[in-house]
């Protein structure tokens, strides 16, 4: 018995997070307050975290999981484990990134998600 998989949550949140990304992007780079790299960088690291992590748990969460998906998963979760740790450590250690800009870039996705959940929230009232 074959169960679909659902992404459509994560794409809405993926699809907010890239419109702040662009938007915080484009008032950041004629302003020069941050490093509109270090911003992109934040934000694509913690894109590709965020979908690894939804396909991961998807993976594994399935009703009636087959033993090929259910590895899968923990294949999807362990690489999300190892780009989380390995990339976080050479981005600070060997490159020069500005954290702060990179720490906005990463809570940008953390605004997605609140984005995502108010208009999903308003759809329902409406």
């Amino acid at each position: 018995m074959r169960t679909a998989i659902t992404i459509e949550p994560v794409l809405r949140i993926e699809l907010w997070h890239g419109l702040l990304l662009l938007a915080l992007w484009l008032i950041v780079l004629p302003l020069g307050l941050l490093d509109p790299a270090a911003l992109f960088l934040g934000g694509l690291f913690m894109g590709v975290n965020f979908v690894l992590l939804g396909l991961g748990i998807r993976y594994l969460l399935t009703p009636f999981a087959e033993r090929r998906r259910v590895r899968t998963g923990i294949f999807l979760l362990v690489l999300k484990l190892v780009l989380f740790l390995g990339l976080l450590s050479a981005l600070f250690v060997r490159l020069d990134v500005d954290p702060a800009s990179f720490a906005v870039g990463v809570t940008c996705l953390l605004l997605a998600v609140l984005a995502e959940r108010g208009w999903a929230h308003l759809g329902r009232k409406g």
